[in-house]
């Protein structure tokens, strides 16, 4: 018990340093559900960091591949693992019997950014994202108490999260040599690659990038509605951690439209005291700490 105790403080001290927002959020799961959201971030975020911070001299398509076996192996048999994040990852698994068809597809989406650079269509994008984003949410859903009905909600839920940090993540993206953002609503707003390269070099967003992003927030906030019924599908004692992160990550989205849609002057921070407001009035709303501001389009 005392090795599976360090493994768990251990994914918690990765999510501490990596998910600002989403740290925040789980603190106020019930203690006994908390390790089991930080070992599933653990995985994700040592994953991602194979695959946009390849040590020196690796090959992230090895590297990436031999730590997928190690996943798959962790959830899929009895073997106990030496690592400790993937020790916490297999307790979580069979406490909450998370099926590993969902760590298959997770992969598959963790792969394809290895060659994958752009998107032209929503529904493509829309593709990865079920692999990288609705996937998570679903592993997530049995911890918090959802049933299969709950899988839905839950998806959605993945997907807002992570295109609203495609929205705030332009430029870092772009400078990795990627654009999550569909290609279909450049050309829509009038915007270029090209153009989106400039914004970047010179710290500012177009009026056609601004335009880019007032839609994909619209979007994101789409998502966010979607997944919103999904509250009533939990466990009523996880539901104020729910509250907080649609608050925490749909401000990201508010701090944004405030800035009017300025998204290449450095990454958007919310401010503290409203981080600490969303999550304290999260303990007690009934319904999300989110606006559900329209968004200007010029």
């Amino acid at each position: 018990m005392a090795e599976l105790r360090a493994a768990y403080r251990r994914c918690r001290e990765i999510n501490a340093r990596h998910g600002r927002s989403f740290y925040r959020a789980t603190s106020l799961l019930p203690p006994a559900r908390r390790p089991h959201v930080w070992a599933l971030y653990a995985v994700a975020r040592h994953s991602d960091d194979l695959v946009d911070h390849p040590q020196f001299g690796t090959d992230p398509s090895i590297t990436l591949r031999q730590w997928e076996i190690q996943v798959l192996d962790a959830v899929s048999k009895s073997v106990r693992p030496a690592d400790p994040v993937l020790l916490a990852l297999q307790h979580t698994v069979r406490e909450f019997d998370i099926p590993t068809t969902l760590f298959e597809q997770f992969f598959a989406s963790m792969r394809s950014d290895l060659t994958t650079t752009r998107y032209d269509r929503w529904q493509d994008l829309r593709a990865y994202m079920s692999g990288s984003a609705a996937a998570i949410g679903k592993m997530t859903a049995p911890i918090l108490g959802g049933d299969a009905s709950s899988l839905r909600f839950a998806a959605a839920l993945g997907e807002a999260f992570q295109l609203t940090n495609f929205i705030r993540d332009v430029a870092e993206d772009w400078q990795r040599g990627r654009i999550y953002l569909p290609l279909e609503d450049f050309r829509a707003c009038g915007l270029t690659v090209d153009e989106l390269g400039s914004c970047v070099a010179t710290g500012t967003s177009s009026a056609a990038l601004r335009r880019v992003i007032a839609q994909e927030v619209d979007r994101a906030r789409g998502l966010y509605a979607a997944a919103e019924p999904g509250l009533l599908e939990v466990d009523p004692v996880v539901r104020p951690c729910l509250r907080a992160a649609f608050g925490l990550y749909s401000a990201i989205l508010d701090t944004i439209e405030r800035a009017d849609f300025e998204v290449c002057r450095g990454r958007t921070v919310v401010p503290t005291r409203h981080r600490a407001f969303v999550v304290t009035r999260s303990l007690s709303a009934r319904h999300p700490a989110r606006t559900t501001t329209a968004t200007r389009r010029s």
